[in-house]
């Protein structure tokens, strides 16, 4: 019965995880989350009956399709100590923001995938914005998912690989070759770029935040218009970004590995 129990939540969890996802253009119907989850639609459809029951999903029974529900974002809106020391995170991403001009994100790794959970517009007259916050994205898409990627063994990275290929082919120009030759140049400079792979019009540079104990769970990134994109623009962001990062982390404990070079 234990292990039922554990199993039930597990598929509740994935289900979520698939109707949070931002890589599809409009939210998911049964049918979706039943194929992308490898589960009979009977079962998908009694747990998303109790997902919805309790307000962790939401059904729109005009389109049919599934939302994350309310319950969803109060539980995540709880305060609690690791909240309480994102806080000097989500303040360098403010201010890269505004030193940037371009749209900032903080990532934190969440299984395969790269959620978003912090956003601070740029002032740009052009401004990118590929996500919102509490979308999601499978590592290794995007500059901040890429640099958390990159932060893991090569065993787990070619797991990944192997579980996301499929889902590649909605994005501009990413294939499993060119991301493992973006986790190769990511850990040698530190930084993650992502030009025009995941939209044509978009640059991305990300970097992974390290917590006190040596792991990389965050990844402060930038989004930018790509033809306005120069080289100096690259050595300014890179610097701007690991100026902020040591600055949070002389609160935090948290820091990066990545190089101005």
């Amino acid at each position: 019965m234990a292990q039922d129990g554990t199993q039930a939540i597990r598929r509740a969890a994935a289900i979520l995880q698939r109707i949070a996802r931002v890589s599809e253009s409009s939210p998911p119907t049964l049918r979706e989350i039943s194929r992308a989850v490898d589960l009979p639609r009977s079962t998908t459809h009694r747990i998303l009956k109790c997902l919805t029951d309790t307000g962790l999903a939401a059904y729109n029974p005009e389109s049919r399709e599934y939302e994350i529900g309310l319950l969803s974002y109060e539980l995540g809106l709880a305060v609690t100590d690791r909240v309480l020391d994102m806080l000097p995170l989500r303040a360098a991403v403010d201010r890269v923001a505004a030193r940037t001009k371009v749209t900032t994100y903080l990532m934190r790794r969440s299984g395969i995938e790269a959620v978003c959970i912090y956003k601070a517009d740029g002032t740009a007259v052009i401004r990118v914005i590929p996500v919102e916050v509490g979308q999601r994205r499978y590592l290794g898409v995007g500059a901040g998912a890429t640099a958390l990627l990159a932060e893991l063994d090569d065993a787990t990275i070619e797991r990944i690989l192997a579980a996301i290929e499929p889902e590649l082919g909605c994005y501009a120009d990413l294939s499993i070759d060119n991301i493992r030759q973006s986790v190769r140049s990511t850990r040698e400079s530190g930084f993650a770029v992502s030009e025009k792979r995941v939209y044509n019009s978009t640059f991305g540079l990300g970097v992974a935040v390290r917590t006190d104990h040596g792991t990389a769970d965050f990844a402060i990134s930038i989004a930018a218009h790509a033809p306005e994109v120069q080289d100096q623009h690259v050595s300014e962001y890179k610097a701007i970004i690991q100026e902020e990062i040591g600055r949070a982390t002389a609160v935090t404990g948290y820091g990066s590995k990545a190089s101005h070079g």
